[in-house]
């Protein structure tokens, strides 16, 4: 940990009592600040309020009172997922308090190296690869993957030293209150259409994101990818030496994809038959981790062994287990339509899959042509099911079923698959309609599915 006196005798508010805002109130006592902890609501847990104000910290909970504004907060550390809109950070904008999110409270006291990835989609896959890949290449240092990926930041930064490393997910709402973040890399996945209801418009959600290389040097690094021509196009936009990846051959400066093969600058490094992960998004999160381990300096072997045994990220696409040839894959994190294509279009083999949840009005006509491509069984599940079911049969999927939820659904999917079949619970819908999150959805579901196969979850990459 860096020693700084940045808030040394600073006035402080923290807004969230998320696993962000309780460890920056923390760290921000250790550094000398006097600290109010505010939350709209109040916590079930009597034991958190009582933790923080052990420390000294003053605990204001049930409201989010526009009277603070009045104290002459020097700074104010906010949820990032609270909207700049909600009238005490309105307010807080209005007098001109700066204010910041958590992740720029790690970077500020982050002695290693920081390396932070950011993307609409991809983010925590591609995280997670950096860090297995830069860990295995190097046992006696620590490399943390924190930040959007559910560790908090600045809890993290204060276990390293100048020999570690951090490897940083980090979400646009993040990014906009780190001013000072400097990664010594940046990696862009994608940037798509997201969280507009939060950022206004495109513009502002693309300037939120390059806020990543916004503080980059020449001695810095933007991996970015470059299947895209806007995506292209923002990589004049930073400072950095521009380290591009391409799933389509589109150029051979860094890492890329021709025919079967994976290459860094016209080195082949493996085979794309050999990744663990499947599916075109896993090939792009696998080239953007290559362009960063090559980087670094990390040898072929170490990355073909991480590559080829990551069992991928919980939720996300992920790997289950094999039962009587039938592979079972958990993509309980595939809340719309788009994650459920990209699902699909990873699988050569047949699938029997498991779709459906709260209803948004989406329009499902738009799987069709997916559903005719790569279903041969449909279950459909949730509040979406009935539309589901038409477009299925709009399809000609041959077998389309319905089932309440995803563990009734296990046994009617392990029932309805093949030998050298896939089951795929992709549900194209958020899961509110009947589970709080997508993380309970997903857990469901294996414990279902190993109920009725008889199998035990893969977990040792988890």
């Amino acid at each position: 940990m860096r020693e700084i006196t940045t808030y040394q005798g600073k006035k402080v508010l923290v807004i969230g009592f998320g696993i962000s805002g309780l460890n920056a109130a923390k760290l921000l006592v250790k550094l000398g600040a006097t600290v109010t902890a505010n939350d709209q609501k109040v916590p079930q847990d009597p034991s958190v309020v009582k933790d923080l104000e052990a420390q000294g910290i003053r605990v204001i909970t049930g409201a989010n009172p526009l009277s603070l504004a009045d104290e002459g907060f020097d700074l104010v550390v906010k949820n990032p997922g609270i909207p700049y809109q909600v009238p005490l950070i309105a307010k807080f904008v209005e007098l001109g308090t700066p204010i910041i999110t958590e992740v720029e409270l790690g970077s500020q006291i982050l002695a290693g190296q920081l390396i932070a990835v950011t993307g609409s989609n991809g983010k925590t896959t591609t995280t997670t690869l950096i860090q297995k890949i830069l860990q295995a290449a190097n046992a006696k240092h620590q490399v943390v993957a924190a930040g959007n990926i559910g560790v908090s930041f600045s809890a993290a930064a204060q276990t390293l030293t100048e020999a570690d490393t951090a490897v940083l997910e980090t979400s646009s709402f993040q990014l906009l209150g780190a001013p000072t973040l400097h990664p010594h890399i940046a990696v862009i996945n994608n940037i798509f259409a997201s969280h507009l209801n939060y950022h206004g418009t495109r513009e502002n959600y693309i300037n939120a994101k390059l806020q990543i290389t916004r503080n980059q040097t020449p001695e810095d690094y933007l991996v970015i990818n470059w299947d895209n021509e806007e995506w292209q196009q923002l990589s004049r936009r930073t400072n950095a030496q521009v380290v591009p990846f391409s799933r389509q051959n589109l150029t051979q400066a860094g890492a890329y994809q021709a025919g079967g093969y994976l290459y860094w600058r016209g080195e082949q490094v493996m085979a794309v038959q050999d990744l663990s992960l499947v599916g075109p998004q896993n090939v792009e999160n696998a080239l953007a981790a290559i362009a960063v381990a090559k980087l670094q300096g990390v040898n072929n072997t170490v990355i073909q062994q991480v590559l080829s045994s990551f069992g991928g990220v919980r939720h996300r696409l992920q790997y289950v287990m094999t039962v009587a040839e039938r592979k079972i894959y958990n993509d309980s994190k595939a809340t719309d339509i788009e994650a459920c294509q990209v699902a699909l279009q990873g699988f050569d083999q047949p699938v029997v899959l498991i779709a459906g949840g709260l209803d948004r009005g989406d329009d499902f006509m738009r799987l069709v042509a997916d559903f005719k491509a790569h279903v041969r069984v449909l279950i459909a599940v949730g509040e979406t099911k009935d539309r589901l079911v038409a477009a299925a049969k709009e399809a000609g999927v041959p077998v389309v079923l319905t089932s309440e939820d995803v563990t009734t659904a296990a046994p009617l999917a392990w029932e309805a698959s093949q030998p050298g079949e896939v089951i795929l619970l992709s549900p194209a819908c958020a899961s509110w309609d009947q589970f709080p999150n997508f993380e309970i959805r997903g857990d469901r579901f294996i414990t279902a599915m190993e109920q009725v196969s008889g199998g035990k979850e893969v977990t040792e990459c988890d």
